[in-house]
């Protein structure tokens, strides 16, 4: 009998607001640190995941034991709630990798921040392109006939200037290579491209070249990398990774963090690997908050403003 009581006991305070609020501050309490020492692994440790267990549960007992009483909108928003929760403690089974590629070269280790090792994630990586686009640049280019010198024009890239009876048109420059690739038109037909690294599929009549006078210390745009995923020799994947644009295969996402280069010049990129299991469950749960939200506002304002008219 004294279990029986104790157990309907431990029920009511389980769905109880008292158990609630003590619940949420004991989280809060746990996570600030985790804020401000930006330490992740709090929120992965087992009594974190226990706590935000428990106020999943009560939550839900909490609803079970009202849900006559509450509105719809309400239990739409607890479940969004469960569902938000549900998320996050699926996201703690996940991990981060970190790894730095030289362009052009594949790896197949990564360092996983969890374990603190580097492991075989079970496919190989490449980095087939580092790709950096860059606002347009003042330059100055030399047009010659043979060895003389005939102009000189001060433009921006991705503008064009007229010569004669040829309009050119300058594409891009690389700034690490101080190479100049232009577009040469003739009567809005395209002749062919000239690039001041000497590479030219100019007709061999094409009286002109091209010179790199100078040009402004040039403002980054954006970033990306062009990334293949191999297993066993055999291509799975491809795509594009950056900062705000991960690449995205299978439960894996794939950050382009960082962009530099060795003593010697060789350019390399900083890939981070995330796997979220969670992701979209918290993406859910927050969709239909927001719907429960909208509802709620919907009964709450409209509606009765609606009865009044």
């Amino acid at each position: 009998m004294s279990f029986t009581v104790n157990l309907k006991k431990l029920w009511s305070w389980l769905a109880s607001s008292e158990c609630a609020v003590t619940l949420f501050l004991t989280i809060a309490a746990i996570a600030v640190p985790g804020t401000f020492t930006e330490d992740r692994t709090i929120y992965s440790s087992p009594l974190f995941l226990f706590l935000l267990g428990m106020f999943g549960l009560n939550l839900l007992l909490c609803t079970l034991k009202r849900a006559k009483s509450l509105s719809k909108p309400v239990l739409v928003l607890h479940f969004g709630v469960l569902l938000t929760l549900a998320g996050c403690i699926a996201t703690s089974f996940g991990f981060v990798a970190t790894v730095n590629v030289y362009e052009g070269t594949s790896v197949n280790r990564f360092y996983r921040w969890d374990l603190d090792q580097d492991i075989n994630l079970g496919f190989d990586m490449l980095v087939k392109k580092i790709n950096r686009e860059y606002y347009p640049i003042p330059i100055k280019v030399g047009v010659l006939r043979g060895e003389q010198k005939e102009k000189l024009f001060i433009l921006k890239t991705g503008e064009s200037f007229n010569y004669n009876t040829y309009r050119i048109l300058v594409e891009s420059l690389e700034p690490e290579n101080e190479h100049l690739k232009l577009a040469v038109y003739e009567q809005n037909r395209k002749v062919g491209t000239y690039n001041t690294s000497g590479v030219s599929n100019l007709p061999p009549s094409f009286p002109y070249t091209f010179k790199l006078v100078a040009f402004q210390n040039p403002r980054l745009k954006r970033m990306w990398v062009d990334l293949n995923i191999h297993r066993d020799s055999e291509k799975i994947a491809e795509g594009t990774s950056e900062v705000n644009g991960p690449f995205h295969w299978g439960e894996l996402y794939f950050y382009n963090i960082l962009f530099d280069k060795d003593p010697k010049g060789m350019p390399y990129a900083g890939i981070q690997i995330v796997s979220d299991p969670g992701r979209p469950y918290v993406f859910a749960g927050f969709a239909v908050m927001g719907l429960g939200a909208v509802l709620s506002f919907w009964r709450r304002f409209v509606r009765k403003n609606l009865w009044k008219i």
